[in-house]
């Protein structure tokens, strides 16, 4: 019995550390994300919504396949809604080319960064490594094919989907991709994916031309 009581005690205490939300906070344009801790770091629990710079300069935005396309070529920053559609927005976040978050005019909040790819591993390894995470990120409702998680950790990871660099939308409701901050090659850069039909956390590379979502992390 002794023993059940201290296992239980010690599961409570990891579950409060988990969820221990921490309020809100705002973007320069305005908008309010709720944060939430894990572990001993704080993030977003929604995806990057802005449409300026830290500075306030204006990110452009990409809405026809060829904007998408020749913003990537070029190294333009660029962002757009799934399908050109702001109630995605709402829902989903922007998706941003690679060239968005790294400009050093800066998309994060103040006090803000986009994370690291060893910020996303210190993530994923409290969470319970790469086959395990996933579940507890995702959110527990809105993905397809009965591909929710239990959203244990207050992440809420929703499947935004993707912009392909030629400009073409695809697996909204079926996959959450998250870029980092950090280069693989000169044309690539490293990010994570949820998808519905395990409960793991991918990390691979990607185009930079791509459009994807965007947490931040507390700097």
């Amino acid at each position: 019995m002794k023993n059940n009581l201290i296992s239980t005690g010690l599961l409570l205490a990891l579950f409060l550390v988990i969820t221990a939300f921490g309020g809100n906070v705002k973007d320069h344009d305005g908008n309010s994300y709720k944060i939430v801790k894990i572990g001993g770091q704080e993030w977003m629990a929604e995806n990057l919504n802005v449409s300026t710079f830290r500075n306030g300069d204006s990110i452009s935005e990409a809405k026809t396949w060829r904007e998408w396309e020749r913003a990537g070529v070029e190294g333009r920053p660029a962002w757009s809604y799934y399908d050109n559609d702001p109630a995605n927005g709402k829902k989903y976040g922007r998706l941003y080319n690679w060239y968005a978050i790294n400009d050093p005019r800066g998309l994060a909040p103040e006090g803000w960064k986009i994370p690291t790819d060893a910020d996303w591993s210190q993530l994923t390894d409290f969470l319970g490594g790469h086959s395990a995470a996933g579940s507890k990120m995702k959110s527990s409702g809105g993905w397809d094919k009965n591909g929710n998680g239990t959203n244990d950790s207050g992440f809420s990871a929703l499947p935004g989907g993707l912009r392909y660099s030629y400009g073409e939308f695809k697996y909204l409701g079926e996959y959450g991709y998250w870029l980092s901050s950090e280069e693989y090659t000169k044309n690539s850069a490293q990010a994570r994916f949820l998808v519905y039909r395990n409960n793991g956390i991918g990390r691979f590379y990607l185009t930079k031309g791509k459009g994807f979502s965007v947490r931040c992390i507390r700097d």
